[in-house]
């Protein structure tokens, strides 16, 4: 049983897994961003306009 050849297969998939890759990340950061990031930031601007 002969091995077929994975070189062509692995640069097909190359692009698809980066692009793939890339947009999960971006995607993941952006709802960090604001979902948890700019919320949990709101408690202390309110603290730092009561102060001022």
């Amino acid at each position: 049983m002969p091995i077929a050849p994975i070189t062509g297969k692995l640069r097909k998939r190359l692009w698809l897994d980066l692009s793939v890759a890339l947009g999960l990340g971006v995607a993941a950061a952006y709802g960090f961003w604001y979902g948890v990031h700019l919320k949990a930031g709101k408690p202390n601007q309110r603290q730092a306009c009561q102060l001022s």
